[in-house]
């Protein structure tokens, strides 16, 4: 059985400023949160393993965001919010599609919108790739207590 998520569709509507990001796939821009569309990145909690060790990948996760998003002005594109109240959108840097970029790098999976760019990342051992995992919607589910606490 599925996971169903309520999205309220809103009129479309276009942010940039100030970034701060929260994870591999959430962010503030201009004081609204928003949701990388399309995309799932580790919990900043979660930890896989590489090389027989436990290995900070969600924090690797946001950091890589991190690094994406400094390189120019982000501008993001959204006309839904999720069940959280946070805004669904596609993000770019200069030409660049952030949601798309983190897929590519192995630093999220895809969810939903860029099949492709997961299934290249996985064949060249990229990100989070490079590492044994749960997907991150698993690894929520088996951490809910934790996470609430």
């Amino acid at each position: 059985m599925g996971t169903v998520i309520w999205l309220n569709e809103r009129n479309a509507q276009q942010f940039s400023g100030f970034v701060r990001v929260i994870d591999g796939d959430s962010l503030v821009v201009d004081g609204r949160e928003i949701r990388l569309q399309g995309i799932d990145a580790p919990e900043y909690q979660q930890t896989c393993i590489r090389g027989g060790r436990d290995w900070r990948c969600g924090i690797a996760s946001r950091d890589a965001l991190r690094k994406l998003v400094r390189s120019g002005d982000v501008v993001c594109d959204a006309s839904s919010v999720d069940q959280y109240d946070r805004w669904l959108g596609t993000c770019r840097v200069g030409e660049v599609n952030v949601n798309r970029a983190m897929v590519e790098q192995g630093w999220a999976v895809d969810f939903g919108d860029y099949p492709s760019a997961e299934r290249e990342a996985e064949q060249q051992k990229l990100g989070i790739w490079q590492s044994e995992f749960d997907r991150p919607n698993v690894w929520r589910e088996l951490n809910r207590g934790a996470l609430s606490q």
